[in-house]
């Protein structure tokens, strides 16, 4: 049998270096699942149970492991079905190709069933890369084209083909006009800054008496480059969100996650800061960054157009942040790292974490949310992946885990979409199959799309080489986070139709598919649970019941929020007394900590 397009198709993927593709068949697709079937193993396709998941699989399986992420989907709703975990991998800034099927090439522009425009859809997620083969000599050069844009650019691409195309014999481009001839390989060169740019931020950095550091996705592989400049400058440095895994919380200058999901001593970090040097952060809230005109400004970033975006910057340096951070840091002069700005710092670094210990244990109905996280954070395995969904879950995740050096921690972060924690975990799973994972969700995204993908789980766990694959899901009945931006940002109160949600035992879901589940709704028995679902040999649901009246406040209370809270409590929040009981406990936690039950 001569070569088709599909069998191509895979074998130039596989010489690309892909080993996984996540998705889901149909018949705009087949010609190309055949050629997976005959390629006998070489390319591992792994099953969604929809294609928004495999998107999601394939991003978090470009961060987790380094490498192309691809995903796959039929024609029509299969590949529409992929957009909104094909954004998040592009906000995210991750190397994924989408690879979609596409209705007969006669019968396109007939109103034919399942034919989309696909590519006027995906023109916008995968803007520097998306191409419909029309001819099988066409194909060659589209795969290559595809894989280098996206490990290039960081970005999405997208090839679609049409199906019978992918049945056809293939043929490599004749040496003739109008015929493209490509190849394989991509390596990213190593950027470095001009010295010049490199002294006048030094120039900047070495005038700062108070420097603080922001640090991003972009610093993950640059750990003790961060810590060498924070040293040498006496400088405290805060993370956003995808920075977490960046720096070590153990360390007494780290001041935790920044913004809505952040800590008082980043707030006070930035806000005290007489100098600012960002380093690979898309951060986008400017209110948590010092005021303009307050600090000079330095940021690393690959990006040009990530530049000066938050925040004006004096120096704009494009480059690695590794090569950069080693580039820079004779050009620094070493600051007192007992400095009285470096004091202050850890000061509030060490009241704050004393502080999350006494929230945390403040008496809820039935757990604290808090609890969850906090309870979990000194169990974790040193090596373990974490995920967290959004919602109210993020809060705990950015504030009650601390993360150490050999830890890996990611989540939907441009986009902040619901539902991205469990496929992120399985993609995890796929990517380092020999360390444990551990995912946090929110019952709203379980009930969205994430309860069917344990039915994945169920179907692929017998494969890892370590069967600990741990699901944490906040049941509270709530749609939690919108309802605290709802009453805190709108003055309104908590909209019932909207926002409660139906009571599922998910833990006897996970027993109904063949995993463990294990149930908690009192705070004495958290810990305990812990230990038993990270010692278990197999993937293990820990549903929480927890209180949705347990406030994710921001670090700081602007005096409008305070109003807009007071507001909804006012016109007649169904839940007024709890609102107020719980605010007042995380408030004044301080001095009124409450009791573990």
């Amino acid at each position: 049998m001569s070569q088709t397009v599909g069998d191509f198709l895979v074998s130039r993927l596989h010489a690309w270096g892909v080993r996984k593709i996540f998705g889901y068949p149909g018949d705009g697709i087949n010609g190309v699942f055949g050629a997976l079937g005959r390629a006998e193993g070489r390319i591992e396709f792994i099953q969604a149970r929809h294609e928004e998941m495999a998107a999601f699989m394939a991003s978090a399986y470009a961060k987790f492991s380094g490498e192309l992420g691809v995903c796959i989907a039929t024609s029509g709703p299969g590949a529409t079905h992929l957009v909104t975990g094909l954004y998040d991998a592009r906000l995210d800034h991750q190397p994924v190709l989408a690879i979609v099927g596409q209705q007969a090439r006669s019968a396109i522009g007939g109103h034919y069933q399942q034919e989309v425009d696909l590519a006027a859809l995906f023109k916008d997620v995968a803007g520097d890369f998306v191409h419909q083969a029309g001819v099988p000599e066409q194909v060659r050069h589209l795969v290559d084209r595809a894989a280098r844009i996206a490990l290039a650019n960081r970005t999405v691409t997208v090839l679609i083909l049409p199906n019978d195309l992918q049945e056809m014999a293939y043929d490599e481009p004749p040496r003739l006009h109008g015929t493209v001839h490509s190849g394989v390989g991509y390596r990213p060169p190593v950027i470095v800054p001009h010295d010049d740019d490199l002294k006048a931020a030094a120039d900047i950095l070495n005038h700062g008496k108070r420097v603080a550091l922001l640090v991003g996705a972009g610093a993950l592989g640059a750990t003790q480059e961060v810590i060498d400049v924070a040293d040498r400058l006496g400088a405290g440095v805060a993370k956003a969100l995808l920075g977490k895994a960046a720096l070590p919380d153990a360390l007494p200058w780290v001041t935790g996650s920044i913004g809505l999901l952040g800590t008082e001593p980043s707030w006070d970090l930035m806000n005290e800061c007489d100098t600012l040097l960002m380093i690979g952060s898309g951060f986008p809230y400017s209110e948590f960054l010092p005021k303009e005109g307050q600090a000079k400004g330095v940021q690393i970033d690959l990006k040009p157009g990530m530049m000066s975006l938050r925040y004006p910057m004096d120096i704009n340096l494009v480059g690695d942040a590794a090569e950069t951070l080693k580039a820079l840091l004779p050009l620094l002069k070493p600051k007192n790292k007992d400095g009285k700005w470096r004091k202050q710092i850890e000061k509030n670094v060490a009241e704050w974490w004393k502080l999350l210990d006494k929230r945390a244990h403040a008496k809820a109905d039935p757990v604290n949310p808090q609890l969850v996280a906090w309870e979990l954070s000194p169990r974790l395995p040193d090596n373990v992946i974490l995920t967290s969904d959004s919602g109210s879950c993020a809060n705990w995740y950015a504030r009650d885990i601390k993360v150490s050096s050999t830890m890996m921690a990611s989540l939907s972060g441009g986009l902040a979409s619901m539902g991205a924690a469990v496929p992120y975990a399985i993609a995890a799973k796929f990517a380092h199959p020999d360390r444990p994972v551990v995912g946090l969700v929110g019952d709203g995204a379980m009930q969205m799309n994430n309860m069917a993908e344990l039915i994945t789980v169920a179907k692929y766990w017998k494969r890892w080489a370590d069967g600990r694959f741990v699901i944490c899901v906040y049941n509270n009945q709530d749609l939690n986070q919108v309802t605290w931006e709802q009453r805190v940002m709108e003055g309104d109160p908590k909209f019932e139709a909207s926002q409660d949600i139906p009571d599922v035992p998910y833990h006897r879901f996970a027993e109904l598919i063949g995993l463990k589940g294990l149930f908690v709704d009192r705070p004495r028995d958290l810990g305990p649970a812990w230990d038993e679902a990270l010692a278990s040999g197999s993937p293990v649901v820990l549903e929480v019941k927890t209180d949705p009246e347990v406030p994710p406040l921001p670090p700081h209370l602007t005096l409008a929020q305070v109003k807009n809270l007071t507001l909804s409590l006012a016109k007649g929040d169904p839940s007024e007394a709890s609102v107020i009981r719980g605010t007042v406990r995380q408030v004044l936690s301080s001095v009124l900590p409450g009791q573990p039950e």
